[in-house]
């Protein structure tokens, strides 16, 4: 059975207009950027999509397509919780979530008064809508980030992701860009590391073990969210590129997309429904959503957010 989006990542939401972020001086700009752990990604050649035939017909993963893209720089780890806080310290910035005032939290996860959930999602009842659940609060208001600091961050919207971009003079990869560094230069290989998701009985994400969603047995050792730089990086020196949580990219999403992209730094779709996210979470697995796979992709709408989906960024130029 075929299994959309709403399944590793969260149901598509209704916020508020996208908020706009707080000027900040260019101190504060370049202070921060080199707080980024960036890793050079060389230009090249690759074969982008789904050589394997195990996408989802709704991803929109083939045809396989050779692509093109300048050298680049990428942050080697998702945005940590402690990063962000930086930039909402600086700007007093909110996120849709916080001015929304609710978010969805993995079930099992869930820090919170029964008074503060406010239901079920229609189709993929292990989301609940939190009140309360938000980046300071990624399980519920009885939830902290302080608890969580090196932590990707969640419950950011693309967005919060914009905003903090425009703050920290960055921006979000383009999904050729995040495939080709997710990869690592491995050509046609099935994920990061290579084609066997735990060669030598070695666990490599954070993702999904035991029966989802009722048992995770945590052979990776987590539940939830890991800490950046949990498992090893690939031969580009990216962490978490499989699992953990989703990650925004800049493009729009289309499923036809790739029949007709171009074959140099390809941008993506100029409209779409939703924005197109990478890597796959902790809730994926193998039976009904493995779309940790370096080709897989998926979308959900620019405002919405989860307690499984954050980003890495780029610098704004090579």
């Amino acid at each position: 059975m075929e299994h959309g989006p709403s399944c590793c990542a969260a149901p598509r939401a209704v916020h508020q207009p996208p908020l706009a972020v707080q000027e900040s001086p260019t101190t504060v700009f370049a202070l921060y950027s080199a707080r980024h752990e960036e890793v050079p990604v060389p230009g090249g050649e690759f074969l982008m999509g789904d050589a394997f035939g195990e996408g989802y017909a709704s991803d929109g993963e083939t045809p396989v397509h050779p692509v093109r893209v300048d050298g680049f720089r990428i942050d080697a780890t998702q945005v940590t919780t402690t990063q962000f806080a930086s930039f909402v310290d600086t700007t007093d910035y909110r996120t849709e979530a916080e001015v929304y005032g609710t978010s969805a939290v993995f079930h099992l996860l869930v820090k919170a008064r029964q008074a503060d959930v406010l239901g079920r999602a229609v189709g993929a009842p292990w989301w609940l809508n939190v009140k309360g659940a938000d980046w300071a609060h990624p399980a519920g208001p009885s939830s902290s980030w302080t608890d969580v600091p090196d932590h990707p961050v969640v419950h950011v919207s693309w967005n919060d992701a914009q905003a903090y971009c425009a703050w920290a003079g960055r921006r979000l990869p383009t999904e050729a860009e995040w495939e080709y560094a997710a990869r690592g230069g491995l050509a046609g290989k099935r994920y990061a590391w290579g084609d066997d998701l735990t060669p030598g009985g070695e666990h490599r994400c954070n993702i999904w073990q035991g029966t989802f969603p009722t048992h995770n047995t945590q052979d990776d050792g987590f539940l939830g969210t890991a800490p950046v730089k949990a498992f090893a990086p690939n031969r580009y020196g990216l962490y978490e590129v499989a699992g953990n949580v989703w990650e925004w990219c800049n493009d729009w999403f289309q499923l036809k997309y790739y029949r007709n992209a171009p074959r140099d730094n390809p941008m993506g779709p100029t409209i779409g429904a939703g924005r197109v996210m990478r890597g796959g979470s902790y809730l994926c697995h193998e039976s009904y959503c493995n779309r940790y796979r370096v080709a897989a992709r998926t979308s959900n709408t620019p405002e919405s957010s989860s307690g499984n989906c954050g980003f890495r960024t780029a610098a704004l130029t090579t």
